[in-house]
């Protein structure tokens, strides 16, 4: 994706359940509009960002685009992990992504610990980065101050 950072929000709808469950990963899964309104350069694979709930505070995260191999979905399908424990779910929230950089392609895995294991790492990496300031300073960006009656993608 060359524009980076890529700004976007919807709702919070129920993915395949799979993320808390069999990996211990929760994740906020984007409606269909909100993945098919994603620039047409978009590369597939994992990425990492800010991301913050309705107008609350604004967290680490990474998110997965794709088709996510080891399950072989046939959708195409944008779920973040927000770096913060959260008390409950929030589905129909309005989920707020700033996406700033790039991890890795997505691949598939011959077992869910390795997929697990690479998450895990994606996960610390994307601590490690957005603690540069040229990524800091988005946390702060107006678009995580914005009503959260709009769902739109782009700034």
């Amino acid at each position: 994706m060359r524009n980076l950072p890529y700004f976007c929000r919807g709702q919070v709808v129920r993915g395949f359940g799979r993320g808390s469950k069999q990996l211990g990963i929760p994740t906020a899964n984007f409606p269909e509009q909100v993945v098919d309104n994603l620039p047409a350069d978009v590369s597939t694979g994992i990425y990492y960002g800010w991301a913050s709930v309705g107008s609350g505070d604004v967290h680490k995260m990474v998110v997965s685009i794709g088709w996510n191999p080891y399950y072989k979905n046939t959708k195409k399908s944008m779920e973040t992990h927000i770096i913060h424990t959260f008390k409950e779910d929030f589905y129909g929230e309005i989920l707020n992504v700033a996406i700033v950089g790039y991890l890795r392609p997505e691949k598939n895995f011959d077992s869910l610990e390795s997929l697990i294991s690479a998450i895990q790492g994606d996960i610390e990496e994307a601590k490690k980065r957005l603690d540069l300031p040229e990524h800091l300073k988005l946390k702060e960006d107006s678009f995580f101050q914005v009503s959260k009656s709009k769902i739109m993608n782009g700034h």
